[in-house]
């Protein structure tokens, strides 16, 4: 049942911020995105139009508009401007995006839509994982953020890594892990590992591994001890470079990826 605490509460996530608007009025805008705009009162100049590669929109009667690196209240603005006299006496401007295409973050693993996540304005983690769809039941407990960052103002890129607390971040709630996304930035939540019990517990099968978890937590996870367990004959069948081998192990020894506890029947 834990194993599914990180996906159950991923969905609470999406309810919560699928219902938050993205401010248009903060988002850069930048080429891919679809803007619609309109002028109060003169339904005939609604355009819907793509930022292109050079930055610009085309909108009726001003022509080309360089709108590459501004806010939709800045794009509203300079709209007014070039309208207002020779066009139009007192425009009232009004800028809407359709699609966030020019900002992007790649997210991998562990998402339940894995891919591309657009971003609206500053983006926290939290949104970006919502709008992935969530966190699997399956996800480890670190996530991965890799950014490029540039290295004392010179051409060359250098990547970073910031590492986030999966635990921390939804299950205790800490804000601190919910750290700001960069357009650029990849998301990656590896795959857990699993050890596998089977014999004299109560529920054998997969438990996902989480840190400095022993043989005892093992089993606990597992339900506990049959009556006919045989304590003190616990083992583990481990892979290694040279092949499996079997390992007799005490309660506090922790347990690898891939582990197989074997809890065999008491002779008594």
């Amino acid at each position: 049942m834990r194993k599914n605490v990180l996906f159950v509460i991923s969905i609470i996530l999406i309810c919560l911020y699928a219902v938050i608007p993205a401010d248009c009025q903060e988002y850069i805008i930048g080429e891919g995105d679809l803007l619609r705009i309109t002028v109060y009162d003169h339904p005939d100049l609604t355009t819907e139009t793509r930022v292109s590669g050079e930055g610009q929109v085309n909108f009726p009667l001003i022509g080309e508009v360089i709108v590459n690196g501004l806010t939709g209240q800045e794009i509203e603005k300079k709209i007014v401007q070039l309208l207002k006299g020779d066009y139009i006496k007192d425009p009232h401007v009004s800028v809407f995006i359709m699609e966030y295409k020019s900002k992007k973050v790649t997210v991998l693993g562990e998402f339940t839509k894995p891919g591309l996540v657009m971003l609206r304005g500053d983006s926290t983690l939290l949104e970006v994982i919502s709008n992935a769809g969530g966190i699997t039941p399956n996800a480890g407990e670190k996530l991965y953020i890799q950014r490029k960052i540039v290295k004392g103002g010179s051409d060359r890129n250098a990547d970073i890594t910031v590492v986030i607390n999966l635990k921390k971040l939804l299950e205790e709630g800490d804000i601190t892990a919910n750290t700001d996304v960069e357009d650029g930035d990849s998301i990656y939540v590896p795959r857990a590992s699993f050890v596998y019990v089977t014999g004299e517990v109560k529920s054998p099968g997969a438990y996902k591994i989480t840190e400095n978890l022993t043989v005892l937590k093992t089993i606990t996870l597992a339900g506990g001890l049959t009556q006919k367990a045989g304590q003190g004959k616990i083992k583990i069948v481990r892979k290694t470079d040279n092949g499996e081998v079997t390992i007799k192990v005490r309660m506090d020894d922790l347990v690898m990826p891939d582990d197989v506890l074997m809890v065999p029947e008491s002779i008594f």
